[in-house]
């Protein structure tokens, strides 16, 4: 991948550790816990925290603007977490655990004119990503895929994880104004993907099966979205009767191509801000996370294998 695309995605692979750090941290299940979230798991607060910018969101709506995870799963967490803490009180405690995760993993360099400076540049950037979803944010159901909570294709949906995380007031601290805009930008993409995945006719179950099928994570990995092995296995079979995947699971060279023009339309989907930016701006912003980004990988926090492909795709 080369050109613009390959710049779009170089600033997500910057900026994705450095919003990934509030689902791992552990001054972030603090906080969860002290909110009175079960922590012995990760996924109450990973469903609290990423969606408490939808407010008091549904489980059918966070299926629909999460995407990837099986509805079942996405029932057991929501919308009973919003009795534990409402959404607004997330948000508070959410900032305070990514300040408390950066100043631990940073230090006082939180406080100086790099981080100002990166703060500044990922703010003009997000802000270009503006109040709407890129594409078409609905997706289209295959038979049986989704169950009970599945999502129909809803051409007119403009609500998404990016533009609730727009709408979101600006922290005053540059570090946590930084990781704002990395949340803004990340999530900014993931609606275009979501647009993009629809504009290739794959459901989230066949998402993952064909995202696992070009080598972007085991598919162990992917269990963690928590399809069914029967769900799992009919996404399979839907896919093979496409030309999409071969009988051992791997993707045919159709498979592959359609995941590439994927890839490629995310990229483009996610471009704009960085158009705003511009490529002065663009090239400074990724000197400057580059030292934080070592960082948050050398410390062990992040998985080595996720289900975004970030390093194999």
């Amino acid at each position: 991948m080369t050109g613009e695309p390959a710049r779009v995605r170089q600033m997500w692979h910057l900026l994705e550790p450095l919003h990934a750090v509030l689902y791992y941290a552990p001054e972030a299940f603090e906080e969860a816990a002290a909110l009175g979230y079960d922590t012995t798991v990760r996924w109450a607060s990973y469903f609290a925290w990423r969606a408490a910018p939808l407010g008091a969101a549904d489980a059918r709506e966070v299926v629909r603007t999460f995407h990837s995870f099986a509805p079942a799963m996405v029932g057991g967490y929501v919308p009973d977490g919003w009795a534990t803490a409402a959404p607004d009180v997330v948000l508070a405690a959410r900032l305070r655990a990514v300040d408390r995760a950066y100043r631990a993993l940073f230090g006082d360099r939180v406080e100086g004119a790099e981080f100002a400076e990166a703060a500044e540049l990922a703010r003009r950037a997000a802000e270009a990503a503006g109040p709407g979803v890129p594409g078409d944010l609905g997706v289209a159901k295959a038979p049986g895929a989704t169950g009970g909570l599945g999502v129909a294709k809803d051409p007119g949906a403009l609500s998404g994880l990016g533009p609730a995380n727009s709408a979101l007031p600006w922290p005053d601290a540059p570090h946590l104004a930084l990781w704002h805009a990395a949340t803004v930008l990340r999530e900014h993409r993931g609606d275009g993907h979501i647009a993009a995945l629809a504009e290739a006719g794959l459901d989230p179950v066949e998402a993952l099966v064909s995202f696992a099928a070009v080598g972007a994570a085991a598919p162990e990995v992917f269990a963690s979205r928590g399809w069914s092995a029967a769900e799992w296995g009919a996404a399979r079979q839907r896919l093979r009767e496409r030309g999409l995947l071969a009988a051992d699971g791997t993707a045919t060279d159709a498979g592959r191509e359609l995941r590439t023009k994927v890839e490629l339309r995310t990229d483009e989907e996610a471009a704009a801000p960085w158009r705003a930016l511009g490529e002065p701006g663009r090239e400074r912003l990724a000197q400057l996370l580059g030292e934080p980004w070592l960082e948050v990988i050398g410390s062990g926090l992040l998985p080595s294998e996720n289900t975004l492909g970030i390093g194999k795709v």
